[in-house]
């Protein structure tokens, strides 16, 4: 693969950056709109082979994805302060720290609490930061972020996601350095809401290789402890089926990588590269899949009930986790970077 061809700097609001002309024989650059600065951030749009994804800055944000003009997830315009965490990049942290409290090396920490109404630091520190593209090229881009040290989160990671369209769709890969000083508790998801086709939630099916899944309480959703799906009625998806009206709000693990749980595999390497997929299906037969490996082995799914007709259950939130919910708080599957350390995660969304 060739390297991507340098674009111009993402300018201050009211500025306009200079054009840059790939070089000769270069693969031609993305799309990238920087004057005047949309409300979601500078927007880069990549496109190949039917597909179409649009990328904001503010949040590194999947704007909008298609594939032969078909929805894959559900699309905000661009001039549009983000509703919620749609499409947004999720760390140091995905889901909830309970209360915003927890505890590292004898330290407590408190995170400033943006779920008011639950009283939890939800989706991680970066999700409204203005991240920087850096390079594109018409299928290939990147942007990053410095997190620096603040109350509540003391430490300093350098952030880069790089989206790519391929022949099976988009793969968006985010890693994480840590560049100060401590070990870093850190933890990554995405947020998109995928959309089968037609209709909404109730009229699709929904298929999840995941044996077990967290369950929470009513009123807060603090984690109480993993059970078998099949404790809970509708929430076994092994074989898929129609989700109707059911309810979701809770993380999947116990998931079926490569089609199996990979106990006794040695390490192997081909253990380490299996993958697993959430496929959710439209009457007619289309649909999406997004698909990830083992660095994320949990998945939050969310059949996204809103109060607001033109949002409630429009599309359904699937989110590969490095850690489930209160991880902070927990330990379980925690990411812990030393300094100098970098941590990865790819997913990847096809149409069908």
């Amino acid at each position: 693969m060739s390297e991507p061809t340098p674009v111009a700097d993402v300018p201050v609001p009211g500025t306009t950056a200079p054009v840059v002309e790939p070089a000769p024989g270069a693969p031609p650059t993305a799309t990238l709109a920087t004057s005047p600065v949309p409300v979601s951030g500078a927007q880069v749009v990549l496109e190949r082979d039917g597909y179409r994804a649009e990328l904001a800055a503010v949040g590194a944000t999947l704007r909008a994805l298609t594939f032969e003009g078909r929805d894959l997830v559900v699309p905000f315009a661009a001039d549009r302060v983000r509703p919620g965490f749609r499409g947004a990049l999720l760390a140091p942290w995905p889901n909830r720290v309970t209360d915003g409290r927890y505890e590292r090396d004898g330290v407590e920490h408190q995170l400033a609490l943006n779920e008011v109404e639950r009283g939890h630091a939800l989706h991680g520190l970066v999700h409204w930061a203005d991240w920087s593209f850096d390079q594109a090229q018409a299928a290939r881009a990147s942007a990053s972020f410095v997190l620096v040290p603040s109350d509540g989160y003391p430490w300093r990671l350098a952030l880069t996601v790089v989206y790519e369209l391929g022949d099976d769709g988009l793969t968006t890969t985010v890693t994480a350095r840590n560049v100060g000083e401590g070990t870093a508790p850190y933890g990554t998801a995405p947020h998109p809401y995928l959309v089968a086709g037609d209709g909404r939630v109730d009229d699709w099916t929904l298929d999840l290789p995941a044996a077990s899944y967290l369950e929470v309480t009513d009123d807060r959703l603090v984690p109480v402890g993993t059970r078998p799906v099949g404790d809970r009625e509708g929430f076994d998806f092994r074989e898929g089926h129609a989700i109707g009206d059911l309810f979701v709000d809770h993380a999947f693990t116990g998931l079926a990588f490569g089609g199996g749980d990979g106990a006794g595999d040695g390490g192997s390497a081909e253990a380490r590269e299996a993958r697993v997929a959430a496929t959710v299906t439209a009457r007619d037969g289309h649909g999406v899949t997004m698909s990830w490996g083992r660095e994320l082995p949990w998945v939050q799914v969310h059949t996204a009930d809103r109060p607001e007709p033109e949002n409630d259950r429009v599309g359904l939130a699937v989110e590969p986790m490095t850690c489930p919910p209160d991880a902070f708080n927990s330990g379980e599957d925690l990411v812990l970077l030393a300094p100098g350390e970098a941590h990865t995660a790819s997913w990847t969304i096809t149409a069908f």
